[in-house]
Formats: C-alpha cells, sequence, structure tokens
C-alpha cells in the first residue's frame, strides 16, 4: 500500500479513536439522576423528619445532602404524576382530575402528546430511561404506557393501586377494580402471595441498573413506589418490628414528632402548627379494644414505609457496586399528604370495603384513616386531596455527593414542575419545541440547581404557583397563601412565613392582596385549560367513559 495512503488511514483512525474516547468521557460524566416517589405519605413520616419509624437509608441521604421545608406537589396520585413526567401543570398535560376521561382535552385522564415526559426526553438527550413502579397517567391504551412515552424498561402497574401480595382484582363492591402488572408491555401473572409488590419494585429497578451498566450511557430511574398507599399490607417481619411502638396514640406522638421537627430545624420555632383536628378522638379516651384495633393498622403502615426504605438501600448498594454512586443525584419526594377520612366507605366511592383477613394481609383493604393522617401531616393542617399545607406538602431530600453540602436544610419553596427544568439543566439537555412533529408545550417550573448547589434558601420564581383539583383552589406567591376548598368559593389567606399552619385566615384585613391573588389565578386558571368544577357531572359511574359534563 502506498505510504502516504497508509498515514492518512492511521491519522483517520487515530482521529477518529481520539473522538470516540472524548464522546466516551463526556458521556460518562454526565450525571446519573434517580427520582423516587412515595405514594400518600404524609409530611413528618420519614425518620429525619420527625418520624418514630426508621428509615436509615433515607437518613443516610438526609444527612449527607439537602432537606427543603417547603416542597409543593398536587395533593393526589394522577395529577400529581403528570406534572412530575411533564412539568407541566396537570390540565395542561390532560390530566386535570385523574385518570379517567372527563370529555376535555385538559381531563382527558392521560398524557397529551404536548407534554413530554422526562423518559421522552431523557432519552432524546442520549440517557437510558427506567421505570419501575406505578405509572398512573394513562392505561388504556398501549400508546399511553411508559415504553410508549419514552422509558426503555418499565416494571409496575398501570393504574393506582393494587394487592401488594397478588395480582387480583381490589374489591371494589360491584365493581372491582382490575390490576395489570407489566414489564415491557406484557401482562405478568406471578403465583398468588408469591412476592410483595414494593420488594418487587426495588428488584427490577436493581436488574434494571445492572442491566443498563453495559450500556454507555448514563441513566435516569424513576423509582415510584406505592408504599404506603392502601391497601395496608406488609411483611410479618416488618410489622414485628413495630409492635408496641404506636401505644401511646396519635396525640402524644405528634407532640413528639413536633419537637423533633423543631429540633432538627425542618420546623422553625416561630411557626406555628396545625390545631387539633376535631374529628380525631383523644387516644386516651378510647376503649382498650379501640386502641388495639388502631394499633394494629399504624404498626402495618410504619411497617410498609420501613420496607419501602430497605428497597431504597438496595438500590443505593447496586449504584456504589457500579461505582456510580460519586456522579448521581437522587430526589426523594411524596405524591400528597396522608389520605383523611373514614373507612366507612371506598376511598374511590365505589361500594362499601370487603375485609377478607386482618389488617395487614394479602386479604385486607384498609388504610390509615384520618387519625393517624392527623400523626403523619405533623404539623400541617387538612389532608390528601385538600389545599391546605397538610394536603399538599411533601418532604423532599436531595443527595449529590461532592454537590450538595452535607447536612442543609433551606426554604426551597419549591414545586414539582421546578422537577424537569432542573433535571434537564444539569443533564445540559435542551428541552425540544418540536418532537416528533409535535409542538411542545413550554415547560411551567424554574430550575432548581441554584437551590441545590449554590446554597440559595429558595426558588426565585417571578410569578405564583397555582393549584386547582376537584374545585379546590390555590395561589402562592412568596409569602402568601391564598386557598378556598369547594363547594365554598370563599377565599381563606394566610401568611406563611408566621402560620405555616394555617392558624389565621387574614383575607379580611387584606382585601388587596386577596383581589390580586384571585385575579391571578382566574387567569391562570383559563390559560391552563380549568374548568369550573361544579360543570361535571361526576358519579362513579360515568367517570370511566368520559362525557362527564353536564348539558
Amino acid at each position: 500500500m502506498n505510504t502516504k495512503i497508509t498515514k492518512l488511514l492511521f491519522s483517520i483512525l487515530l482521529t477518529g479513536a481520539f473522538t470516540s474516547q472524548e464522546s466516551n468521557a463526556q458521556t460518562e460524566t454526565k450525571p446519573n439522576i434517580i427520582l423516587i416517589l412515595v405514594d400518600d405519605m404524609g409530611y413528618s413520616d420519614l425518620g429525619n423528619y420527625g418520624s418514630e419509624i426508621k428509615t436509615p437509608n433515607l437518613d443516610k441521604l438526609a444527612s449527607e445532602g439537602l432537606r427543603l421545608r417547603e416542597f409543593y406537589n398536587n395533593s393526589i396520585c394522577a395529577p400529581t404524576r403528570a406534572s412530575l413526567l411533564t412539568g407541566q401543570y396537570q390540565h395542561k398535560a390532560g390530566v386535570g382530575f385523574f385518570d379517567v376521561n372527563l370529555g376535555l382535552p385538559a381531563y382527558q385522564g392521560y398524557l397529551n402528546k404536548e407534554s413530554l415526559t422526562l423518559g421522552e426526553v431523557f432519552r432524546s438527550g442520549g440517557y437510558s430511561t427506567l421505570l419501575s413502579g406505578k405509572w398512573h397517567v394513562g392505561s388504556e391504551d398501549q400508546a399511553q404506557w411508559p415504553n410508549q412515552r419514552g422509558f426503555d424498561k418499565f416494571y409496575g402497574i398501570l393504574k393506582g393501586a393494587s394487592n401488594y401480595f397478588d395480582t387480583k382484582p381490589l374489591p371494589f363492591g360491584k365493581t372491582p377494580y382490575p390490576v395489570k402488572l407489566i414489564r415491557n408491555n406484557e401482562e405478568l401473572h406471578p403465583k398468588d402471595d408469591s412476592y410483595y409488590f414494593t420488594d418487587e419494585i426495588g428488584n427490577n429497578a436493581v436488574t434494571f441498573l445492572d442491566e443498563q451498566n453495559k450500556e454507555n450511557k448514563p441513566f435516569f430511574l424513576y423509582l415510584a413506589f406505592t408504599a404506603p398507599h392502601w391497601p395496608l399490607q406488609a411483611k410479618p417481619i416488618d410489622i414485628a418490628k413495630y409492635r408496641g411502638k404506636f401505644d401511646e396514640g396519635w396525640d402524644v406522638l405528634r407532640e413528639k414528632r413536633i419537637q423533633k421537627l423543631k429540633a432538627n430545624g425542618i420546623l422553625p420555632a416561630d411557626q406555628t402548627i396545625s390545631p387539633r383536628d376535631p374529628e380525631v378522638p383523644e387516644w386516651n379516651k378510647l376503649t382498650y379494644d379501640e386502641k388495639q384495633f388502631w394499633k394494629a393498622k399504624m404498626e402495618v403502615y410504619a411497617a410498609m414505609v420501613d420496607n419501602m426504605d430497605q428497597n431504597v438501600g438496595k438500590v443505593l448498594d447496586k449504584l456504589k457496586a457500579l461505582k456510580k454512586d460519586k456522579n448521581t443525584l437522587i430526589i426523594f419526594i411524596s405524591d400528597n399528604g396522608a389520605q383523611g377520612g373514614f373507612n366507612t366507605y371506598n376511598p374511590l366511592g365505589r361500594g362499601l370495603v370487603r375485609n377478607d383477613g386482618p389488617v395487614g394481609t394479602s386479604g385486607s383493604f384498609d388504610y390509615q384513616e384520618q387519625n393517624w393522617a392527623y400523626l403523619s401531616n405533623t404539623p400541617l393542617q387538612q389532608y390528601k386531596n385538600n389545599m391546605h399545607e397538610g394536603g399538599f406538602s411533601s418532604p423532599f431530600i436531595a443527595w449529590y455527593p461532592s454537590k450538595i453540602k452535607a447536612g442543609r436544610i433551606d426554604k426551597g419553596t419549591g414545586h414539582i414542575i421546578d422537577l424537569a427544568p432542573t433535571f434537564y439543566e444539569l443533564a445540559g439537555i435542551e428541552y425540544p419545541k418540536e418532537y416528533n412533529g409535535v409542538t411542545t408545550n413550554a415547560l411551567a417550573g424554574k430550575s432548581l440547581l441554584p437551590v441545590l448547589f449554590n446554597n440559595v434558601s429558595q426558588v426565585d420564581r417571578g410569578a405564583p404557583l397555582f393549584w386547582e383539583r376537584a374545585g379546590n383552589r390555590a395561589v402562592r406567591d412568596g409569602k402568601w397563601k391564598l386557598v378556598s376548598i369547594y363547594p365554598s368559593y370563599e377565599w381563606e389567606l394566610y401568611d406563611l412565613e408566621k402560620d405555616r399552619g394555617e392558624t389565621t385566615n387574614v383575607a379580611q384585613q387584606n382585601p388587596a392582596i386577596v383581589n390580586k391573588l384571585s385575579a391571578s389565578y382566574f387567569e391562570w386558571a383559563d390559560k391552563t385549560g380549568v374548568v369550573e368544577y361544579s360543570k361535571f357531572k361526576l358519579k362513579p359511574e360515568t367517570m370511566p367513559g368520559g362525557a362527564a359534563l353536564k348539558k
């Protein structure tokens, strides 16, 4: 071969090798990201937020990372997931009410094409995209499923809940709640009582990380636990840890949590706490049998949170074994506050609940109920699906070795719509203005990177945050919180700098602020596709099929 040609070929190959190595090095320096979401867990249910529940793995992340005092979700499962996955307000993403079709684009019950998922954007940016757990933003058509919306690998359930020990339909009187357990578009049929779902979510996440390690890519893992969402079911070995741990009852334990929250800096000493819930009976006035009944519930609930933390530990161990722990951001949040109400009815409103076994077993359908949710949401007011602080305030942990200062606690005032822009900025991915020929919705949130990495106390937002769900409405602008609860349309106003417990409504003293924030709410609602809730005829039998608007 001609010497000049040989030298030229060698030069091309050498240049290609260097280019490839440079490309690989750039790929390796891109951060991995893990987003952990739990279901129906209250603000103070982690050990590092004041709880008596053992969560050593999350406590470790908290002590080595950052916790926020104020981080908001959308107060209920599917709308929270819609915003979390897309960076949009849930109406803009198509899930304004729930994962049911109410006959309008903002209420179609599944993610629209204009709202790109974290999976779609991360995949377009060269990431492996992994999801283990709960989806709940589209199940009727396979085009709505995770693998079709950007996730390379998926294991879990498509809808909102399941038995933790088997895939039998959940009991809802005459309308059993169907459960599909899916791995990468294939339905699974495990033998009854052959697994525990929280463990399987953790196990599949670990498997996905092992498989992904063979690829020369960074990864995004969405770890979406269903625990401690109903039904209250846990492994006997985990329940046994909590026998007797709740004998003091919710009144004494709430006071102990408040003291822990103040001691660890989550609750400033001068902040208010919510008043005692008048619907919750005094523990000391219960009979012996009533105390045994209620203690059993919280022992199982605690076991479910404990087991979730164990599975977080599995993922952390795998991350370390793969030597990826130093280049991974982990975020932990909850999808709403603990669920209030009492179990004289089914939580979905479809008939009385059947129980075929003791609480905690696979034959039992039960949940915490308001008495213990009152403890879980300490020190905040109200519960899941409500726009007071207990309904949509989440614990927030961020961990990234060498990037986030260890042991920080800050205000934050972040929202789930902020996570997508945070992740994309960190990963160096430009959010597409067009995707598969569709013009995309612009991101609604703000990046949290200044809070995470630059020791900034809270997000510089420049505009209020808004909420609407089932007629409940709220606005947060600086220290001010405007809220109304359906069917009342009377606005309440709180100064959250001094009154996080929402004990003093100052609306009458500040009419100009109420007028300003309410006007901004209605402007936002109009732009976002919010429909007045009273216009829907939301009877259980009409919800799944659409056409729910009143004529």
